[in-house]
């Protein structure tokens, strides 16, 4: 067996191009593109380049960008005091604060300072909670790109059993309450699991989202399983051993080239999402 490729490059372009017909139109009426204000605290090298990748990315779509760059060594007051600003300013539909900030700033009260009518990238508590009730409200990009993924691909999920191994807050825990509100029957594993290769094996779905490569194992895997590898590490290695699971998976996310276009593209998405529902609330009643 060979598994099929879930090409999320190809998948993410398609909802660019919508995404981009939705931020004319929106520029159309108001007079003004969408809008995303970017947080980068510090000058780690990656977290820069994330930034600048994202903002090149609401260009090509017409969103405009704002970034908002701080010191190292802002506290999280500071902090917390500018995203603030950023939440009451009419004219931001969107606000990303880049994630990790430095050790000394208590990312959760950061994270909690963006209005939740803002998050465009689902990582405050209200966020969560839409997710996990089923209501309205902006999913974490990462797992709400999986799931349109799997849904381009026509991948039923209802009643299999899908396995996310990891549970940080904006990508294990929130994929898998996003599983369950499609009526799959969801395990999360984690490094106190015991025997988390008999686990694996018994998935339909696995989502691998721990940050180490390679340790879901090939050999681990249900013939036939679709396989999320929401991994990235250095070398372009993935959480899961790639040539091995794709002998035995019957869909498989490559990397780079599966889950990553689907995050940067669902944030755009969401950025428009919320100017239009910014727009819809000033309309008259």
């Amino acid at each position: 067996m060979t598994a099929r490729i879930l090409d999320g490059t190809a998948v993410a372009r398609t909802l660019l191009e919508q995404t981009a017909e939705r931020a004319a139109a929106f520029t159309t009426r108001t007079g003004r593109a969408p809008l995303l204000a970017t947080v980068l605290v510090g000058d780690d090298p990656a977290s820069q380049t994330y930034v600048k990748m994202k903002r090149s990315r609401c260009a090509k779509v017409g969103i405009e960008s704002r970034a908002v760059e701080l010191p190292a060594s802002t506290t999280t007051e500071e902090l917390v005091e500018t995203i603030s600003a950023l939440s009451a300013d009419p004219l931001v539909d969107g606000i990303l604060l880049q994630h990790p900030v430095p050790g000394h700033i208590d990312e959760r009260a950061a994270f909690e300072a963006i209005a939740p009518g803002k998050d465009v990238d689902g990582v405050t508590m209200h966020s969560f909670a839409a997710m996990a009730f089923g209501e309205p409200g902006f999913h974490s990009c990462t797992p709400g790109g999986i799931l349109r993924l799997l849904d381009a691909y026509g991948i039923e999920l209802e009643g299999r059993h899908a396995v996310v191994v990891g549970r940080s807050p904006i990508l294990g825990k929130p994929v898998g309450m996003l599983l369950l509100a499609r009526n799959a029957t969801v395990t999360y594993c984690h490094s106190r699991t015991a025997d988390l290769a008999s686990v694996v094996g018994t998935a339909d779905i696995v989502v691998a989202a721990v940050g180490k490569p390679e340790l879901v194992r090939g050999a681990w895997l249900k013939p036939g399983a679709v396989v999320v590898d929401a991994g990235y590490n250095p070398g372009n290695v993935g959480d899961v051993e790639y040539v091995a699971a794709s002998e035995r998976a019957g869909f498989i996310t490559p990397v780079p080239g599966g889950v990553g276009p689907m995050t940067i593209a669902l944030l755009l998405a969401q950025t428009v999402d919320a100017a239009e529902a910014a727009e819809k609330a000033l309309l008259p009643a």
